[in-house]
């Protein structure tokens, strides 16, 4: 089989295929399609996440905290102990190599190859691209995983970008807590359309990945992500003299819209192509890990990957499609609704339920914190709401 991409989702699988007997008694033959360097290959980026315990790259993360601070637009802090679970932030390249390692000698074949389609023939998919000397190559499998983004994003009735600029900043003076994360500070100017605020990630009392996000219907430029996180730093956290090492930029779809669960009937998407971004919150670390878990063991069992469940179950995406559409027609205040839920619900709950964790009692105990007459009229017209395909969006590199 092919898993076309090197990241977190093609790394992932490959990774709990590696050594693996299939039901034959033979481990699967794995071959990852990595782009080679150049514009095709994803920047350094952070991952975040949250488990109980110890997990399966503890050895190779930034940090880690088991405490959260959410600040409400007023300045309320609510400040929360994260019982078992902790908050855990990974860089992409760390967790790369770490994957490649493990991957050594484990049968796991690396080819660099830039990826312009993948078809299904007959009985076998077949991915075609160019090597580093631009000559076409063609690989036959029996399956493909492909975790490209697709180009354009699926027909929806709600889409929303969350897009974010962040700073890894170094200060003069010991201002942050490296005991606990910042994981909304809604002390910003909001969008005249969704929300804004702040995030803190402290590896040290000197050091933090800054980053100012947005969920709105479309991206800043240059210019604006400066201006914002020049005053997020200076004016609100007030951090004195700083320099900035690095930067990281993305841009996350948050929307209601149906990805497919395969392309044709051998090649399966994965990762946030497969649905594994929570629409919600736009995180897809944890949902990539159950995912590759549950594909894994159907190839293994000679079992076929569409009958795998999706990464968010039906629940999850029906509730995040109401939120959804609550922020986007301004009936809810983003930053009053999660400053609101975090004081009322204990954090560990709000975790479990953002990662589709709870009960369908603990779903309704949620519920019940959020404002009932605007999220029940957005659920009422969804059904009435024609589904469109948004228009061209920033493809993430």
């Amino acid at each position: 089989m092919t898993i076309v991409g090197a990241g977190a989702a093609g790394l992932s699988l490959a990774a709990r295929l590696a050594g693996s007997p299939s039901c034959s008694g033979f481990g699967p033959r794995v071959l990852v399609v990595e782009a080679p360097p150049g514009p095709l290959r994803s920047p350094e980026r952070t991952w975040c996440f949250w488990e109980a315990g110890g997990g399966a790259y503890d050895d190779v993360l930034e940090t880690s905290w088991d405490r959260l601070r959410v600040y409400g637009p007023d300045g309320t802090v609510v400040d929360r102990s994260l019982g078992a679970l902790r908050y855990k932030m990974l860089r992409s390249g760390r967790f790369e190599e770490a994957m490649f390692e493990r991957l050594r000698g484990s049968g796991v074949v690396v080819r660099q190859l830039a990826v312009e389609r993948v078809t299904d023939i007959g009985d076998e998919a077949v991915v075609w691209g160019r090597d580093a000397t631009g000559a076409v190559s063609v690989l036959r499998s029996g399956l493909v995983f492909d975790s490209r983004p697709p180009r354009r994003l699926p027909a929806a009735r709600t889409t929303l970008l969350q897009h974010f600029r962040g700073w890894f900043v170094r200060t003069s003076k010991p201002v942050f807590d490296p005991r606990s994360a910042i994981l909304m500070d809604f002390r910003l100017p909001q969008p005249v359309r969704g929300l804004a605020f702040g995030y803190v990630l402290p590896t040290s009392c000197h050091d933090a990945l800054v980053e100012y996000t947005e969920f709105s219907p479309a991206a800043l430029d240059e210019a604006a992500y400066q201006r914002a996180l020049s005053h997020y730093c200076g004016n609100v956290l007030k951090l004195g003299e700083y320099v900035v090492d690095e930067q990281e930029q993305g841009v996350i779809p948050m929307s209601d819209g149906r990805l497919p669960r395969r392309h044709a009937g051998r090649v399966f998407p994965i990762g946030a192509a497969g649905g594994a971004t929570r629409p919600s919150t736009g995180y897809t670390f944890a949902a990539i890990q159950r995912h590759s878990l549950h594909l894994a063991r159907a190839v293994r069992a000679g079992r076929s990957p569409a009958r795998v469940p999706s990464p968010h179950a039906r629940r999850a995406r029906s509730m995040d499609a109401v939120l959804l559409r609550a922020l986007d027609t301004g009936r809810v205040d983003g930053a009053q609704f999660f400053t609101r839920l975090f004081s009322s619900v204990p954090a560990e709950r709000v975790l479990r339920f953002l990662d589709g964790d709870t009960s369908v009692w603990e779903d309704v105990n949620v519920g019940l914190r959020t404002p009932a007459v605007p999220m029940l009229r957005s659920l009422l017209e969804l059904p009435l709401l024609r589904r469109s395909v948004p228009a061209s969006w920033p493809v993430p590199r």
